[in-house]
């Protein structure tokens, strides 16, 4: 398997269920399902039609601000940013509207206005969205370039569990989920 992030040819095994293979690349980290055991779009999208993120979720909503408060604090008033991954209610976006900066929104099945990945921004930020990218190099490359100078890429996922663990770990037996990071991925991603 070649990895889908930085194109390293060594990924070797790394754990395996019932229905998918879970290969691990030496080179930047990143545990990932091979392409061949991916949910058609048709499919994920029933899946995330599923979800209730809601406005009105105060829980939902603190959920969020672990991105949130961590990005208002670093840009300025009146920044213009990007929710990569929105879904069907743009919960984040709102959440920075409401602190005064202005949003777009882009979603591959509910927002997909490509116009807005031609514009550059502040922030972009990206919540519970990479675990799903199909092509995380051309997606997280693509968002790099819409950030102006000195502009913050927020990314929340969850982190990987150790191998060990991971036969027990929920994260993985959603079936959207198709990427796996840790520290040492993030740490790839910096340099």
């Amino acid at each position: 398997m070649t990895c889908p992030l930085c194109q390293g040819h060594d990924c070797p095994e790394f754990a395996r269920s019932t229905r998918r293979t879970f290969y691990r690349c030496a080179a930047c980290g990143l545990v990932s399902v091979p392409a061949e055991q991916v949910l058609p779009l048709e499919d994920e999208k029933k899946r995330y039609d599923l979800h209730q993120n809601s406005p009105d979720d105060a829980g939902y909503e603190a959920y969020l601000s672990r991105l949130f408060k961590p990005v208002l604090a670093r840009i300025s008033p009146g920044s213009r940013g990007l929710d990569f991954g929105c879904g069907p209610e743009p919960v984040l976006a709102n959440l920075f509207r409401k602190a005064g900066h202005s949003m777009a929104t882009y979603d591959l099945f509910y927002q997909a206005d490509a116009a807005v990945l031609d514009t550059r921004y502040d922030f972009i930020t990206a919540t519970e969205v990479v675990e799903h990218l199909r092509d995380p190099a051309h997606e997280l490359d693509r968002l790099w370039r819409c950030l102006k100078p000195a502009g913050i890429l927020g990314i929340m996922t969850q982190w990987i569990v150790p191998q060990n663990a991971f036969h027990q770990w929920h994260y993985k037996n959603d079936w959207t989920h198709i990427r796996f990071y840790s520290p040492e991925t993030f740490a790839w991603l910096g340099r």
